[in-house]
C-alpha cells in the first residue's frame, strides 16, 4: 500500500514539473528555429545558383519600396482610426478604390483631350484633389452612417459592420462601373525611367516614394503641432476626459476618417498609375496588405504604419524570389500574396504589438 502511494506521489511530482515547463515559449522557439532554417536554406540555394542578376535584385528592391509606400499610405488610415476608436475599418480598401475610380474618369477625359500631356503637373494635381475629395467623402459617410450609431456597441459589432460595408461598397462599384478592369492613362513624362546612381529606375516609382514620404511627414507634423492634432491625441488617450476638457470628440473622429480618406485617395492615384488599371475589386488586396503593414509596424503608430508598409513591400518583392526559388517552386512571384498572410500570422504569434508596439496582444 505504501509502495503504491509512493508511486503516485512520484507521478504527481513528475506531472507537476511537466506542467511548470514554459511550453508556449518552447513551442515558439522551435517554430522560430524551423522558420529561420527554412528561410536560410532557401536563400542560400537561390544565391548559390545565381538565379537572378544584380540588376534583377535592384529592381525587386525598388518595386518593393514603391509598393510598400502605397501600403504605408493606406495603412495610415487603418492606424489613425484604430488609434481613435480602437476598431479596424475593413472598408478602408474600398475608400481607396473609390478615390482611384473617381480620378480615372478625369484621367480618361484629360487623356482624350490631350490636357494630360500638355499640362501634366496641373492635371496630376486635379487628379489627386478629385481622388482625395472622393475618398474623404466616402470615409466620412461611412463614419456617419455605419459606425457612429454603433459607437458604444461591443467591438465585434462595428468589426462585422465594417466587413459588411466593404462588401456593400465593392458591389456598389461593380454596379456603377462594371466588373471589367479599365485602363488608367498616365502622363507621358511619367513613362520611362530616370538614371539614379547609375541605375535605371521607373519614374512612377520615384514619384510614388517621394509622394508617400511627403505625406507621412506632413501627417506627422499635423498630428504633433496643430490644435486638431493635439485633440486627436487627446481623444486617442481618453475620449471621455477629452470631452470633459472641451474637445469635440465627434468632430475629431470625423476629421480622423477624413484624413485617412485623403491619404487613401493619394494612394489610389499612385496605385492606378503604377499598375495602369482600375477595377471594382482593386481595394481588397492592397487593403489586406495595408492592414498587415499596420499590424507589422504597430497599429496605432504613424511611424509604425510607414515602417510596416515599406517592410511588407520589400518582403513581398524579395521573399518569393529569394526563398522559394531555392526550393525550385515554379513561378514563385505569384505566391507573394501568401507572404502577406504569412507575415500577418507570424507577427500575431511572435509580436502581436508590432515592431513599434509593446509586443503584447491587446484583449478585445
Amino acid at each position: 500500500m505504501s509502495t503504491a502511494t509512493g508511486g503516485d506521489a512520484t507521478r504527481d511530482v513528475r506531472m507537476g514539473r511537466l506542467e511548470r515547463l514554459p511550453w508556449r515559449t518552447i513551442i515558439l522557439v522551435v517554430l522560430a528555429v524551423l522558420i529561420l532554417a527554412t528561410i536560410a536554406i532557401g536563400a542560400y540555394r537561390t544565391l548559390a545558383e545565381d538565379a537572378y542578376s544584380g540588376d534583377a535584385w535592384r529592381d525587386f528592391i525598388v518595386l518593393g519600396l514603391a509598393q510598400g509606400a502605397i501600403y504605408a499610405l493606406i495603412a495610415l488610415g487603418y492606424t489613425l482610426v484604430y488609434g481613435i476608436l480602437r476598431m479596424i475599418n475593413f472598408a478602408h480598401g474600398e475608400v481607396f478604390m473609390f478615390g482611384a475610380f473617381a480620378s480615372y474618369f478625369f484621367a480618361s477625359a484629360y487623356s482624350a483631350s490631350g490636357f494630360l500631356d500638355r499640362q501634366p503637373l496641373l492635371a496630376l494635381t486635379i487628379l489627386l484633389v478629385v481622388a482625395m475629395a472622393t475618398s474623404a467623402g466616402v470615409a466620412m459617410l461611412l463614419e456617419r452612417v455605419a459606425y457612429r450609431p454603433l459607437r458604444g456597441a461591443p467591438r465585434l459589432v462595428p468589426l462585422i459592420t465594417a466587413i459588411g460595408a466593404s462588401l456593400f461598397l465593392q458591389n456598389t462599384a461593380r454596379g456603377f462601373f462594371g466588373a471589367s478592369p479599365r485602363g488608367y492613362r498616365k502622363p507621358e513624362f511619367l513613362q520611362g525611367s530616370w538614371t539614379i546612381l547609375g541605375s535605371d529606375v521607373a519614374k512612377i516609382r520615384v514619384v510614388v516614394l517621394l509622394t508617400a514620404a511627403l505625406a507621412v511627414i506632413a501627417l506627422s507634423l499635423f498630428v504633433a503641432r496643430t490644435k486638431t492634432g493635439r485633440s486627436m491625441r487627446a481623444v486617442a488617450e481618453d475620449s471621455e476626459i477629452a470631452s470633459l476638457m472641451g474637445v469635440n470628440v465627434d468632430g475629431v473622429i470625423v476629421t480622423t476618417f477624413a484624413i485617412g480618406g485623403l491619404l487613401a485617395g493619394i494612394a489610389g492615384v499612385l496605385y492606378a498609375m503604377t499598375f495602369e488599371q482600375v477595377n471594382f475589386f482593386m481595394g481588397f488586396q492592397p487593403g489586406i496588405a495595408a492592414f498587415t503593414a499596420a499590424v507589422l509596424g504597430g497599429i496605432g503608430s504613424i511611424a509604425g504604419a510607414a515602417i510596416g508598409g515599406l517592410s511588407l513591400g520589400l518582403l513581398q518583392a524579395l521573399g518569393p524570389s529569394l526563398i522559394l526559388t531555392g526550393y525550385h517552386i515554379p513561378s514563385p512571384f505569384q505566391l507573394r500574396e501568401a507572404f502577406t498572410f504569412l507575415v500577418l500570422v507570424l507577427v500575431l504569434i511572435f509580436r502581436p504589438g508590432g515592431i513599434l508596439g509593446t509586443g503584447e496582444a491587446e484583449k478585445v
